[in-house]
């Protein structure tokens, strides 16, 4: 199983919340990573970069990458009702997402892991 193995509170201040779950370094800057981070003023954001945005913390909140996003976008859009919510629902549906729910106690990043071991 594929995931993203890279700097977690970088993503998170990108994001501007801590979607990886609680984090000391992220709560310390909550501005965003690089070197004009803290000093830059960020102008309004358009349309398509809050979508791609949304689009990037669903992934990055469920652990999938995009090829798995986007054919899970096209199921979704194919079935009868919004495709939004049917898109949460497939990825709320999923097996590592069901047992992190179930146990409650682990995150994402240490549920998939774990899921091999009692496979």
């Amino acid at each position: 199983m594929a995931r993203y193995r890279g700097p977690k509170t970088k993503i998170a201040r990108r994001m501007g919340e801590p979607i990886f779950g609680p984090d000391s370094s992220f709560e310390k800057r909550k501005y965003p990573p690089g070197q004009h981070g803290n000093t830059r003023r960020r102008g309004k954001k358009s349309e398509y970069s809050v979508q791609l945005q949304e689009k990037q913390k669903a992934k990055y909140t469920y652990g999938i990458l995009e090829r798995q996003f986007a054919r899970m976008f096209d199921k979704a859009s194919r079935s009868k009702g919004k495709t939004g919510d049917v898109l949460l629902q497939l990825c709320e549906s999923r097996l590592d997402n069901g047992l992190a729910q179930f146990i409650e106690k682990m995150t994402h990043t240490e549920t998939k892991p774990n899921l091999l071991a009692l496979l």
